[in-house]
């Protein structure tokens, strides 16, 4: 009697369980919209803003291509001095620097606040405040990144970056908002803490914003003559999360004077997203040298590996910590994979691929992302091959590509050059193949699975190369000599040189004098 009770328990169970599961999926395909695509483009930018101290360039999220995978494109140069102000967003980012270096701040809640100023520096500053003067500083984490890396940045988690250096800083960032983790629609949505910013995606959501601004001016008009009179409840021409607030309530909730609130509603400010910094931004950080950061790095990384393998094994011993430190405060939110010499393929005279996934950096498994840094050499091939489980956004970072898609049907969908700047989004399963112009090509490629998998059609590991000869025989109609020949004629894993341009193969110290111009982008 118990038994059958038991069992229709558990079955109970899994049915709740599975129609939950499916339900959370079909929210998840709900949002990320229809793939009906017969014909990609490579895209350029469809909208620019130009602030103070850089410029924002946005691909329009409406297109099919961004509606089918999920996501939302946005490329912004910051000139030095330039601070990015702080803000969140309603889904995951991950953020690739093109060129230049920088620091940013991400602005965990309930993390502790571990770079302060030193002793003497607050001894100093306790006479200051008995004399009425500043207090001691002490801040968040700040994290230097550079050419290369990779950056990831979870829904709703607030940011802000700055580029101490001297040239440009160039980067790129994918909006997953088909990720989980957004709760609102599809359109992406930047949530400013300060300033008055100009909407950086209003195709995204162009009716509501023109309907909000429409609200604003009645809301003023409706308040305007009882604000004259008395001075209360005013409310910022701005366009940050503090501007829609009354004044009044802003100075108690910060114990600061109105005049002070009405400056957290940035109005009057008219330098857009990106501010200029007068001298030099003055914050708490260590002075390190290169070979000091790659070091934290490998130590980082072991910390990170020693706890994976802990959690794994549900160690006893490491029950009493309170978890939140261990997984959120101390998590790398950076990984490089423009490096050279950190390449996970590679393939002489034909180029290299790097990938982060959750493996090498822990936090994608939470942001469900991940992507690939790929450099081809003059004429070399990526050999065909599929996207198992993600759909690619890819982005030219320099050179030309031919590059072909193919659907399902075996149609063309796209069959067209990629040059810098442009982006191309191959959808999941769609087969995909990359030659490189004379001048080679580079591209990073963001990816809707944390662990992504991609499948080649030729080559040493291709699901080709796995058949039988008889299958491949009988499926083609070949002969099996010929089988043989489509099996084993490509022995490169991935990367291929084309025998279409014999005369023009670079030589190996072309090669090397590529990769050393690479890194010193990288480090600049």
């Amino acid at each position: 009697m118990g038994k059958p009770f038991l069992l229709s328990s558990i079955s109970l169970c899994l049915i709740v369980l599975f129609n939950g599961c499916l339900a959370q999926t079909q929210r998840q395909q709900g949002q990320s919209g229809e793939c009906q695509i017969n014909r990609l483009d490579a895209l350029e930018p469809s909208n620019r803003i130009e602030a103070e101290a850089g410029v924002i360039e946005t691909w329009d999220p409406n297109d099919q291509q961004f509606q089918c995978a999920g996501v939302a494109v946005i490329r912004r140069t910051i000139e030095p001095r330039g601070l990015l102000l702080p803000q969140y967003s309603n889904a995951p980012e991950l953020v690739y620097i093109v060129r230049g270096r920088g620091v940013s701040g991400v602005l965990i809640p309930g993390c502790p606040e571990t770079y302060e100023e030193s002793q003497q520096q607050s001894q100093q500053q306790e006479r200051q405040q008995r004399e009425g003067r500043r207090q001691q500083d002490r801040h968040q984490k700040i994290r230097r990144f550079r050419g290369g890396d990779i950056l990831a940045l979870p829904a709703g988690v607030a940011h802000w970056c700055y580029n101490d250096g001297d040239s440009p800083l160039v980067a790129v960032s994918l909006i997953d908002t088909g990720n989980y983790a957004n709760q609102l629609d599809q359109n992406p949505r930047h949530f400013y803490l300060a300033g008055n910013p100009e909407e950086e995606l209003q195709q995204g959501h162009q009716q509501y914003f023109q309907r909000h601004r429409q609200q604003q001016r009645e809301q003023r008009q409706r308040h305007g003559e009882h604000s004259d009179q008395h001075g209360r409840h005013q409310r910022g021409d701005g366009n940050n999360v503090f501007s829609g607030f009354d004044a009044e309530i802003l100075a108690e909730a910060f114990n600061v004077d109105v005049e002070m609130a009405r400056r957290l509603q940035g109005r009057g400010d008219h330098r857009r997203n990106i501010v200029r910094v007068e001298g030099e931004l003055q914050v708490i950080r260590p002075p390190r040298s290169r070979e000091e950061q790659e070091r934290e790095e490998r130590q980082e990384r072991e910390r990170e590996s020693e706890w994976e393998l802990q959690h794994r094994r549900g160690s006893p011993g490491r029950r009493d910590e309170n978890g939140l430190e261990e997984t959120l405060c101390t998590l790398r939110l950076r990984e490089n994979i423009g490096d050279p010499s950190r390449a996970d393929i590679y393939t002489e005279q034909a180029g290299r691929l790097s990938t982060v996934n959750s493996h090498n950096l822990p936090v994608l498994r939470w942001l469900r992302l991940s992507a690939q840094r790929g450099a081809l050499y003059r004429n070399a091939i990526y050999v065909p091959h599929w996207n198992m489980n993600a759909h690619s956004v890819c982005y030219a970072i320099r050179g030309r590509a031919e590059v072909q898609v193919v659907d399902n049907y075996g149609q063309t969908v796209f069959d067209d050059e990629l040059r810098e700047g442009q982006i191309l989004t191959v959808p999941q399963n769609f087969a995909v193949v990359k030659r490189a112009s004379s001048e080679g090509f580079e591209w990073v490629s963001f990816q809707t699975n944390d662990n992504a998998k991609t499948s080649p059609l030729a080559g040493r590991n291709s699901a080709l190369r796995a058949m039988p000869e008889e299958v491949l025989a009988n499926a083609f109609q070949i002969s099996l000599e010929e089988a043989r020949r489509i099996k084993f004629n490509r022995q490169e894993t991935a990367l291929a040189r084309s025998r279409s341009s014999p005369a023009r193969e670079r030589s190996e110290e072309e090669r090397r004098e590529e990769e050393r111009r690479e890194e010193r982008r990288a480090t600049a």
